[in-house]
């Protein structure tokens, strides 16, 4: 079987490396969006959202909607600002998260960087929100 991690990210590897971390569910919040969270039930936090087209979030050039946005929690500001401020990738902000620890991404823009990268960027956002224990017991110390 060939290594796929350093192909490019494609939108369906979210779900994949999402549902592959430990006590991960798939729910909603924010109303009705689906919404990664750990641990499962009713403790659960958010660390990936779909996010509905929003106003906040518009093409400069044509002033449509994005509908395939991504809020990915970052572990703390300094990561947000890291990954909105590296130019090889994909990920922004929007005022709506100013002071919030999450960057968005675009679905389609998702092949800009590597699966690899995109399973650090959500095992960080799942080590964020998870239950220290699981995450010792996942991660390592």
């Amino acid at each position: 079987m060939s290594d796929s991690t350093d192909r490019p990210a494609r939108p369906e590897d979210i779900d994949e490396i999402c549902g592959s971390l430990p006590e991960t569910e798939l729910g909603t919040s924010w109303g009705d969006r689906p919404t990664w969270k750990v641990p499962r039930g009713e403790k659960g936090k958010g660390f990936v959202l779909y996010r509905m087209p929003h106003k906040t979030a518009v093409d400069p050039e044509t002033g449509e909607m994005y509908d395939d946005v991504v809020v990915v929690h970052t572990p703390t500001e300094v990561e947000k600002n890291a990954l909105v401020a590296d130019e090889s990738t994909p990920f922004f902000t929007i005022d709506h998260f100013k002071g919030y620890s999450a960057v968005l991404v675009r679905q389609s823009r998702l092949g800009e960087i590597s699966r690899q990268e995109l399973v650090e960027v959500i095992t960080d956002a799942w080590a964020a929100k998870a239950p220290k224990k699981l995450v010792r017991e996942h991660l390592g110390e």
